[in-house]
């Protein structure tokens, strides 16, 4: 073991299945998305779409790319989650992106 505990860092995430890393990262994602479109406990002062934009982009580039790899029943309620921060996102946007140009629709395609 290193002086830092690295090698049981290794070691520990070496033991975890692909389709958990993938589902615990989305969900960070997920959530954080959230927070910044105004959907947690202090909107005002959490509110963010900047950086709502690059969360919901980076999750369904994640997803997109995952969903054939962890199967549809991982999958489906990420791909809901995701829908349900684009969707506030643009309720949140004061000058809505084009239909297929908002957060993360080149992946999904539009969302209305």
């Amino acid at each position: 073991m290193g002086p830092d505990g690295a090698d049981d860092a290794a070691r520990d995430i070496s033991e975890v299945p692909a389709i958990e890393l993938v589902n615990t990262v989305a969900v960070h994602l997920l959530s954080a998305a959230a927070v910044k479109v105004g959907l947690a406990d202090d909107p005002e002062r959490q509110t963010d779409l900047d950086e709502a934009r690059k969360l919901i982009t980076s999750l369904a580039g994640l997803v997109t790319a995952a969903a054939t790899e962890i199967g549809d029943q991982h999958a489906r309620p990420l791909r809901d989650g995701l829908r349900s921060v684009q969707l506030a996102f643009r309720e949140a946007s004061a000058i809505p992106d084009a239909p297929g140009k908002g957060p993360g629709e080149k992946y999904t395609g539009p969302v209305t």
